[in-house]
């Protein structure tokens, strides 16, 4: 009997590579591993829909259940987290000393909507009160000028937003004070040792910490959806798909403590791990609803107050209800 044939678009990451190099095969499918910049497969998926199952945007999913038919349905698998208190920068010369000190200040970030900054509005809010209207926002390009939103924004009076010239970009307005700091996922190529941007919190591990102690919370950044058409038509991939995943991750983190020789270079990576275990916990980077959901119910609470989705949706309202649960013997 033939397989069934699926393209999945997805970044170079350890937790899926077992399936990339088809060392684990889910049941019934043969999987073309795409393996993209993240950036191509959102764009590419929401715009045109290329690929039976991506990696996509958690804040670009969730604002994709706002349209009246929904393209996607989620499988809750996490292929990024991340904490964020490392992707805010500022100027020096912007008077910007601690988190409070935003309020009132011009901010650029490269999408209203991308998810590492609704994660950062929403913790610069809820822990250091800096209220999202308290803040003047610049969208555009962050080191090439002609970035525009992937998805439409209706932000109401409430938010100060606008986008910056056709010819400028977030990083040099940064170096060059034009902006007095900025916020993402990734770093602006004006930040160099000695210059004059420099992140905001001066040591943004000990931060992120503190932020996990307080809250348990370690942000979701991007989960796996399968296109609608293919989900209604073949809705068993979901419960295959999430398990062929989570054997992925489960191989991939045996390797990982494999100390024998290190597998990735990072000079500290064992005691890395070992300290990250004793933090968060052994299944620190969980897959699942049950095990996820005040970290869900959280985000969800940031997208829709910040304007990103029509309602506050439920955690369970995310994923294909096959791929929540499974049979036990």
């Amino acid at each position: 009997m033939s397989r069934l044939h699926l393209t999945f678009a997805c970044g170079d990451y350890d937790r899926t590579r077992a399936l990339e190099e088809g060392t684990v095969r889910p049941d019934g499918i043969d999987l073309t591993y795409l393996r993209l910049p993240v950036e191509e497969t959102f764009f590419r998926m929401m715009r045109y829909r290329e690929f039976e199952v991506a990696e996509m945007s958690m804040s670009s999913y969730v604002k994709s259940l706002d349209l009246d038919d929904p393209p996607f349905v989620a499988l809750p698998v996490y292929t990024s987290r991340q904490f964020r208190h490392t992707g805010i920068f500022v100027n020096a010369e912007s008077g910007i000393e601690k988190p409070e000190d935003l309020r009132g200040k011009v901010v650029g970030t490269p999408e209203w909507q991308l998810t590492a900054n609704v994660w950062i509005r929403g913790f610069l809010a809820d822990q250091y009160g800096v209220p999202v209207d308290s803040v003047e926002y610049r969208t555009g390009g962050q080191e090439t000028p002609g970035r525009i939103e992937k998805a439409a924004v209706d932000l109401g009076e409430r938010i100060r937003i606008s986008p910056i010239g056709p010819g400028q970009t977030l990083a040099g307005m940064l170096a060059d004070g034009e902006i007095d700091a900025f916020q993402g996922p990734r770093v602006p190529s004006s930040f160099v040792p000695g210059g004059n941007v420099r992140r905001l919190f001066a040591d943004p591990v000990a931060a992120e910490k503190q932020y996990f102690a307080e809250t348990g919370i370690f942000p979701i950044m991007h989960v796996v959806v399968v296109r609608r058409d293919v989900y209604e038509k073949h809705p068993w991939v979901a419960q295959t798909l999430t398990k062929a995943l989570y054997l992925a991750k489960q191989k991939a983190a045996a390797e990982l403590y494999d100390a024998s020789a290190l597998r990735f270079m990072l000079p500290w990576l064992i005691p890395g791990l070992e300290e990250a275990r004793a933090l968060m916990g052994d299944d620190y980077w969980s897959y699942g609803l049950q095990a996820n959901e005040h970290v869900l119910s959280t985000f969800l609470g940031y997208h829709h107050e910040q304007g990103l989705s029509r309602r506050r949706y439920e955690p369970a309202e995310l994923f294909a209800p096959e791929a929540t649960e499974t049979f036990v013997i």
